[in-house]
């Protein structure tokens, strides 16, 4: 397996790590400390500097202003924003474009991506179902009337919401086929919830009655909602790896000055075998996503379909992320909780994460499933 990447991938990753260079992770209160929300909107300036190195339009067609580069190309990017905890859609609105791109009709596309590109209409995706623990398609029914659709039904847990222009969120038809449906967050029937995540940030029980969607606005194709469910799910691991490594950078620079007895903390076994440890997970956690960003963008055969790989980048990113702020917090002492240091921050990123992931053990179960089905030679 060759996970060399190309010339414009690369590229994309320094720019990425250019833009991110000048971004404090502590621009905003504590979620420790914060009673709501710690912002009311994304970091508008970030994004605004995206937009102007090109970096929203990675994934999208030349024909619509972009650079046409691949899921592989976003993670690399967004793995280099978990660094610094940047406040933006970028996982959201970059998964959208791509199904967008791969998916939608000619007149979606020029209507959206173009707008997408030069960051001047934002999307968000709602992914998590009515409550978070069921099948996000099922959440919100579609039914046709006429030339448009009508949907009913909820999504919570939207990220972003509030501050997109628009939701791009799965619906089920009275056949049981899923759709996609891009819904205006003004569009009349559409009513938002707030809500705070584990990392303090704004998001939304958004709620559909009788929202009425031009034909034109939504995506029937069979495979799309699994795509972008895909997208998403990889780019969560992406952003889970960009944190753990600069978690462990930060857990390196502290033990190595820190001194007990006269000696750094970090030459002490105990220590060194734990941040050993966890640089094992991060370096588990970077191979299983290379190979589901991999899969999903090629759509290469295996042994199992994509969404095995997948499972495998949950599985590792899930329990991955935990474990390294986790041994970070314990290695920092006391430190790690002070909320003049932004440690705690990355920890309550990483749990949100990790739930937004779920538990390592469903994802081994579907494992399991995939395995039973598709039996290795």
């Amino acid at each position: 397996m060759d996970f060399t990447f190309t010339e414009e991938q690369q590229a994309a990753a320094e720019a990425a790590k250019a833009v991110f260079s000048g971004v404090a992770p502590d621009s905003v209160p504590s979620p420790a400390l914060a009673p709501g929300a710690v912002a009311d909107d994304f970091d508008r300036v970030l994004w605004r500097k995206l937009a102007d190195a090109d970096l929203l339009s990675l994934p999208i067609a030349p024909e619509h202003g972009g650079a046409g580069l691949d899921a592989i190309a976003l993670c690399l990017v967004l793995r280099e924003s978990a660094k610094v905890l940047a406040r933006v859609p970028l996982l959201e609105c970059g998964a959208a474009a791509l199904t967008i791109q791969r998916y939608g009709a000619d007149g979606l596309r020029a209507e959206v991506l173009p707008r997408i590109a030069t960051g001047d209409l934002v999307v968000t995706a709602a992914a998590g179902g009515r409550t978070g623990h069921e099948p996000a398609e099922l959440a919100v029914q579609a039914r046709p009337e006429g030339a448009d659709w009508i949907l009913d039904g909820t999504q919570t847990a939207v990220p972003w919401a509030q501050m997109a222009d628009r939701i791009l969120l799965p619906a089920h038809t009275p056949e049981g086929h899923a759709v996609l449906a891009l819904v205006p967050r003004t569009h009349p029937g559409v009513t938002l919830d707030d809500q705070i995540s584990t990392s303090g940030e704004r998001y939304a029980e958004v709620r559909l009655d009788s929202v009425r969607i031009r034909a034109q606005e939504t995506i029937s194709d069979a495979t799309a909602w699994a795509s972008l469910r895909n997208v998403l799910t990889t780019g969560t691991c992406a952003l889970a790896l960009g944190l753990g490594e600069r978690v462990l950078a930060m857990t390196s620079d502290y033990t190595s000055k820190r001194e007990q007895f006269g000696f750094p903390v970090a030459t002490f076994q105990a220590v060194a075998v734990q941040a050993a440890d966890r640089f094992i997970d991060l370096r588990a956690m970077e191979a299983t996503l290379w190979q589901a960003a991999w899969r999903i963008t090629t759509d290469a055969a295996g042994p199992l379909p994509p969404v095995g790989d997948v499972a495998v980048a949950k599985i590792w990113a899930s329990e991955g992320v935990r474990r390294v702020v986790q041994t970070a917090q314990h290695l920092h002492g006391g430190f790690g909780a002070d909320t003049d240091y932004p440690l705690h921050r990355y920890h309550a990123w990483a749990k949100q994460l990790e739930l937004s992931l779920g538990p390592a053990a469903a994802h081994e179960e579907a494992l399991g499933d995939l395995l039973a089905a598709h039996p290795l030679g």
